[in-house]
């Protein structure tokens, strides 16, 4: 564990930026492929874990879609979301704002029921098994086209399923935001959130189209912001926040290396930036792990590793009284003696 001037580096904190398919551990894919006796290419576990050496965002998702095969029942979408609410509560986390790719399981004959029916059965305990509270958010494969995910969503909110709001994921570049105009307008006029990738392999410009064309809430990435100022400034004025994911930046290469990353920027320049930690089975670590990582990397001093941690908190989609009792769950953690 990690220590900062004799303190416990890891503050509580909200997650923004989880994709509850991107936990699934290599021992928990090969345990529940022998549940149902799927085939998988992995020859056994240490096969499986040689694989995860990543040149790009394409790369890892042809890994991610091959594993996630194995999620079958209702029980085992509840038991990776069992998984991670307990690791990331050990990491630190009260609040996590969940995804989910939808269009990753009906795709495979999945009933949407199924997939969200597991996933809540978990996340209605979470508050009683961890004090965490939760919020699950359907995105949406933007490399498939539009009409798919206004199908999905159409499915959803006709069977009156649960879910908070909605995002879009998978391969960036060459599938800009504006193509699913139609979708965010109909999420939105059913009272969900909304939030998107962009800048992550893509360009500024996608994060332009996902402010003005989309009118999302929060921005998943956007790192790349940083090439236009003038995105800068509107991001700064308009306090939108950006969730961020070291670990998974370095290993997707969008950034070469830790020192590279640009994070210390991001916070010089007043970015209502929050660590995440995007698709922690295959990254490198939780939040936990990727708070550690910039900490060490940058030298990051208790000030810095506070604010972060109150940016997770007022990025998150929180009632009032629950953002001011996470702020007081911070301040407990400033405070406390060593």
């Amino acid at each position: 564990m990690s220590y900062l001037h004799g303190r416990v580096v890891r503050p509580p904190v909200a997650e923004l930026h989880l994709h509850l398919e991107g936990t699934l551990e290599p021992a928990f894919i090969i345990e529940t492929a022998a549940k149902h006796g799927i085939e998988l290419p992995w020859r056994s576990l240490e096969h499986l874990e040689a694989q995860y050496d990543f040149t790009d965002l394409q790369s890892f998702l042809d890994l991610l879609y091959v594993n996630l095969e194995v999620l079958r029942d209702e029980d085992d979408f509840a038991e990776v979301t069992r998984r991670y609410l307990a690791r990331a509560s050990a990491a630190g986390v009260r609040h996590a704002e969940i995804f989910f790719d939808v269009q990753a399981h009906t795709r495979r004959g999945i009933p949407a029921d199924t997939v969200i029916g597991g996933i809540r059965s978990a996340l209605d305990q979470s508050l009683v098994d961890h004090g965490m509270t939760t919020m699950l958010i359907m995105s949406f494969w933007r490399d498939l086209p539009p009409e798919d995910a206004m199908d999905a969503l159409t499915e959803v909110l006709d069977a009156g399923l649960p879910i908070d709001g909605i995002g879009l994921d998978s391969a960036e570049v060459g599938s800009p935001p504006s193509l699913f105009v139609d979708v965010y307008r109909a999420a939105s006029e059913a009272g969900l959130h909304v939030v998107a990738h962009a800048g992550e392999e893509g360009p500024p410009e996608y994060v332009w189209e996902a402010l003005d064309l989309l009118h999302v809430e929060r921005v998943d990435h956007g790192i790349r912001s940083l090439e236009d100022p003038e995105l800068v400034a509107r991001l700064v004025r308009d306090r939108v926040p950006l969730t961020v994911c070291p670990l998974s930046n370095v290993r997707l290469r969008t950034v070469e290396t830790m020192a590279e990353h640009p994070l210390p920027r991001m916070l010089e320049l007043g970015l209502l930036v929050s660590v995440n930690s995007d698709d922690p089975a295959y990254f490198g670590g939780y939040v936990d792990a990727n708070f550690d990582a910039v900490v060490g990397e940058f030298d990051l001093d208790e000030g810095t590793v506070e604010q972060l941690a109150r940016n997770s908190v007022d990025s998150a989609f929180l009632e009032p009284t629950e953002r001011a009792r996470l702020h007081a769950e911070i301040d407990a953690w400033r405070d406390r003696s060593d």
